[in-house]
């Protein structure tokens, strides 16, 4: 079960704006989808959370574009869980592009927070779900692990 998730794409047509690069839409859209993902390979799929009646809900997010993605590029996302407290818990993720050397395009932190569905209130998050996430404290592990999944051989 991955400490740190991460997932390569290719930049569509579609995720381009009136600029040129990614809209801001896109990279909130891939921020959701890495957290289902990273979710799901840590054994708790959406379907999972709802058969138990709790879901994650978005509180916040923050976002600090560095350099604009654009079309046809691969780039990787990195996920993982940086602090989980009793209701609530922090996800950051790393936008890369790869070159000759890997350069950060984006930073991202969602504040997430777990809540019983049936009573639409925050509850405490159950040591089974908090068991299946290690904190991750720096994005310096994510950028190593980036670089060494792009290594040959």
């Amino acid at each position: 079960m991955p400490r740190i998730y991460i997932k390569q794409l290719k930049v569509g047509e579609d995720a381009i704006d009136v600029h040129g690069h990614v809209n801001n839409q896109d990279y909130l859209r891939w921020m959701e989808e890495i957290a289902i993902h990273h979710s799901t390979a840590q054994g708790w799929p959406m379907q999972r959370y709802l058969d138990c009646g709790l879901s994650w809900y978005v509180r916040s997010h923050f976002i600090e574009y560095l350099r604009p993605a654009l079309f046809g590029e691969e780039i990787a996302v990195c996920t993982w869980i940086a602090t989980m407290a009793e209701r609530e818990s922090r996800r950051c993720t790393l936008f890369l592009r790869y070159g000759s050397r890997l350069k950060v395009l984006a930073r991202a932190e969602t504040l997430w927070t777990f809540v019983d569905i049936r009573r639409g209130r925050a509850t405490t998050i159950p040591d089974e779900v908090r068991q299946a996430f290690e904190i991750v404290e720096g994005e310096e592990e994510a950028l190593h692990e980036a670089a060494r999944l792009r290594e040959p051989g």
